[in-house]
């Protein structure tokens, strides 16, 4: 069994002494696929690094919807030099969080509508983060279009109805530990509905930990929580969902 985290962050801080002990726990736990998301220069910087060292790592980069006041031609240009990386499977997380609101809703869509072009560009498919901001997600998608290499709907939290819509403009979804949470039933009803080949799962480590980890900081390894979850909804094995989600990444991240 072979379980692929599609979108974690143990390129932060937290995680900085601790890499070894996160990839030995995770392949303890059968998760042997790592995408790091590097959403900022720090934070790039070092995914790319960590992907330089593990064979297991690969990285996702992108600037993110909170830090779209600092987006600029000098950082476009940065991304497409970053971007060509052996290890790069996808741009992002890019997209729209109207919770934090650290800039006005203009220009976090402008940022958001230059990066999906520029994954275009560059023949890759798009990693999307949205907060309180589901449905000005979806218009800005449906226009200016996903491109043949798709997109990810990054820790999907809207209700199955949503999903389908996304899924239709040519995106998959991507599952967290907010699944596992007793009052996710949106959630959870998408996950167990929705066609198996049209879903990934993630932590976003170390955010959003799963039960029976809720409220601890969130392991690469909890991949397996969220896999037994959807398991559990689908009535179905662990190794089918595990198999189908990481042949499901493998597909979308252009994997031989």
């Amino acid at each position: 069994m072979k379980i692929f985290d599609t979108h974690t962050h143990l390129n932060v801080e937290q995680f900085k002494d601790s890499i070894e002990e996160e990839l030995a726990l995770a392949r303890d736990m059968g998760v042997v696929y790592h995408n790091v998301v590097g959403f900022d220069r720090p934070t790039i910087e070092r995914a790319l690094e960590l992907a330089d060292q593990h064979p297991e790592i690969y990285v996702t980069l992108g600037w993110h919807p909170t830090e779209a006041g600092s987006y600029d031609d000098e950082t476009e240009d940065y991304l497409r030099q970053v971007l060509v990386h052996s290890k790069v499977i996808a741009l992002g997380e890019i997209g729209l969080d109207y919770y934090w609101m650290e800039d006005p809703k203009e220009l976090q869509i402008e940022v958001f509508k230059r990066q999906i072009a520029l994954a275009k560009e560059l023949d890759l498919p798009f990693v999307v983060h949205t907060r309180d901001a589901l449905d000005d997600t979806y218009r800005v998608i449906k226009e200016v279009g996903v491109g043949p290499r798709g997109g990810i709907m990054h820790s999907f939290s809207g209700s199955m109805n949503a999903a389908e819509r996304f899924m239709e403009l040519g995106m998959m979804i991507s599952f967290s530990g907010v699944v596992t949470f007793k009052k996710a039933t949106d959630i959870q009803e998408a996950a167990q509905r929705l066609p198996l080949e049209n879903i990934l799962v993630e932590t976003d480590a170390p955010y959003l930990a799963p039960v029976p980890k809720r409220g601890r900081e969130n392991k690469t390894a909890y991949t397996r929580y969220v896999v037994e979850k959807i398991a559990e909804l689908r009535g179905i094995s662990l190794e089918e969902v595990a198999n189908a989600t990481t042949e499901n990444a493998k597909r979308i991240f252009g994997f031989d």
